[in-house]
């Protein structure tokens, strides 16, 4: 990031806690503590929209699960023997295969955004909990026209399939609620991204494309620890 102080409004701070709370979800089964904080959520149930009734899932589902058994869910639905029941993978979604040509465009503007990958991480930058990373950051460091070519080039396309996917998987229980969630919340940034399409100037630099920006976001991240 440049030394500028960069106000974030109240509404792209909860979008950025989302994101982390998705990519804390689908990185891995969660803690005790994860459970304990969805459990505790305050949620108003007098507004009667898909995220509420999301939330209002997912903080249920959080009370009736246990971590050990969430590690047997996860494990069935992202890892299983050989495969699970969902590849989280961007680049199957986009082409039906893994480390194709999705993934060696995500890395290039990765590289250009200026993340770096951890030596020990083993997980493809595609995955579905990575990019919800990314997202998050960009959103609190980067400007909009770069969160914008980021969603679209990356996500925009097929992470609805990704929620419907995940939500009817035969060993999906919570992690349901959990695509719900997500699919709630990806429907409110398609409309959020299209709205801020619709306010960036025509010659506004890098909003075809995503340009170097290592001056713009200098951050290392898990990408999938």
């Amino acid at each position: 990031m440049t030394e500028s102080v960069r106000q974030v409004s109240e509404n792209d701070q909860l979008r950025a806690d989302i994101y982390q709370l998705l990519a804390a979800l689908l990185r891995r089964h969660p803690s005790p503590e994860l459970l304990q904080f969805l459990a505790n959520l305050e949620i108003d149930a007098n507004e009667d929209n898909e995220m509420t009734k999301a939330w209002l899932s997912l903080q249920l589902a959080a009370k009736q699960f246990t971590s050990e058994q969430l590690e047997d869910e996860y494990f069935a639905l992202f890892l299983g023997v050989g495969c699970g029941e969902i590849l989280p993978y961007g680049s199957w979604f986009m082409t039906g295969s893994l480390m194709d040509k999705p993934l060696a465009l995500l890395r290039q503007d990765l590289m250009q955004l200026g993340f770096e990958r951890e030596e020990n991480v083993k997980e493809p930058e595609d995955h579905v909990a990575a990019l919800c990373e990314v997202m998050g950051i960009l959103i609190l460091e980067a400007p909009g026209y770069r969160q914008l070519a980021f969603y679209q080039r990356h996500m925009g396309s097929w992470i609805q399939r990704f929620c419907d996917n995940l939500a009817k998987a035969p060993s999906a229980a919570f992690y349901a609620t959990v695509a719900q969630l997500a699919k709630a919340f990806f429907e409110m940034e398609a409309a959020e991204f299209e709205q801020l399409s619709l306010d960036i100037p025509v010659n506004c630099p890098g909003s075809a494309e995503l340009q170097p920006a290592a001056s713009d976001v200098k951050k290392q991240t898990e990408l999938m620890n």
